[in-house]
């Protein structure tokens, strides 16, 4: 388990599927957990292990993803000596060493077929037989899975057993994505972003600049909760001025105009003195503009926001960047009221 993921939130969506893992905590029946990746599948597991009667148990976890199909059932259910080439002693399975408590099994839709078979029966009659066994073990433990996928369709589809769907989806919960939990962003980002202050030994926490804010606001998170740690922590280790709000932000941490083209195309012949031809055009979504200036003001104002953080409001460097003199620029952050903020020469 990753315990540097806290359960942060205060939104309804996020604040439900956490009441329903306390709901079926001390249920002995098994839990589904579904959700996006970085959503905190994880926490939902741990959850409902300590909030169970099988808290002084082990909670043993299993990335049914990581492992290659070869080894996934002796994993699971462990091997005697001379069961396959290689197993030159015997050894417990993950049922095994989580008797008692719970085992977590992440990633199970990526299970082979054979092993869901087995799986199967292990859930049903709480036995598990090791590869090269002649008896069974009984075994008392409580199943959490979960996974990304659909299984129901995955189910109709032939890839996963319905009977088996049938005996894990006792409690479903469905972790909502963090672009739809209103208000947390900012509540998480503020949390990670003081305890990296906190790290790198700021005095004091400046907070984000409104228009970074606004950037992650609008940003669809498809890491959810995971993404959001990265970004903003690096967004503040990479920030020398603790004394400034956080002024820029990268969410891909690959950009960069020396980035490797996945394919070199080689670049077209021209005629002597002939300009380079543009670039295709890019189109917002124009149908909702009904101030043209308006418009256009916002967009220049942030186009100066972002610039001016990425060049930690030297406003020479911003310049240059932009294309701009450097009375060019003063006058279009005095025209947007933001001079004050971009003083530094």
């Amino acid at each position: 388990m990753d315990r540097e993921v806290q359960f942060i939130g205060q939104s309804g969506a996020f604040l439900d599927a956490v009441e329903r893992a306390s709901r079926a905590a001390p249920m002995r029946r098994p839990v589904l957990v579904i959700g996006e990746r970085g959503t905190g599948k994880e926490l939902i597991a741990e959850r409902l292990h300590r909030l169970s009667t099988r808290w002084q148990e082990p909670l043993v976890t299993m990335n049914c993803a990581a492992l290659p199909e070869t080894l996934i059932e002796a994993e699971l259910f462990g091997h005697e000596a001379g069961a396959f080439t290689g197993a030159t002693r015997a050894r417990a399975g993950r049922f095994e060493e989580a008797h008692g408590g719970t085992l977590f099994l992440d990633e199970i839709g990526t299970l082979s077929m054979g092993a869901q078979e087995r799986l199967l029966r292990a859930v049903e009659y709480g036995e598990v037989a090791r590869i090269g066994a002649n008896k069974p073990i009984m075994v008392d433990v409580r199943i959490v899975a979960a996974t990304n996928e659909n299984l129901p369709r995955m189910a109709d589809e032939g890839r996963f057993r319905p009977d088996l769907l049938d005996r894990l989806s006792f409690e479903v919960i469905t972790l909502p994505p963090l672009r739809v939990r209103e208000g947390d962003i900012a509540v998480l980002a503020d949390y990670y972003g003081r305890r990296m202050g906190a790290e790198l030994g700021w005095p004091t926490w400046p907070g984000f600049a409104a228009h970074v804010s606004a950037a992650m606001e609008s940003y669809a998170w498809p890491g959810n909760v995971r993404e959001l740690r990265n970004v903003v922590e690096r967004a503040v280790y990479r920030w020398d001025d603790p004394e400034r709000a956080i002024g820029h932000i990268q969410f891909d941490p690959f950009e960069s105009p020396w980035r490797p083209a996945a394919v070199a195309a080689k670049p077209a012949k021209r005629a002597a003195g002939e300009p380079p031809a543009p670039g295709p055009a890019t189109h917002g979504d124009f149908d909702t503009v009904s101030d043209l200036r308006g418009a256009v003001d916002a967009h220049e104002r942030a186009i100066l926001e972002h610039h001016l953080g990425r060049n930690r409001y030297n406003q020479r460097q911003t310049a240059k960047a932009l294309g701009l003199t450097y009375d060019q620029l003063r006058h279009c952050l005095r025209k947007h009221g933001l001079l004050e903020r971009g003083e530094s020469a």
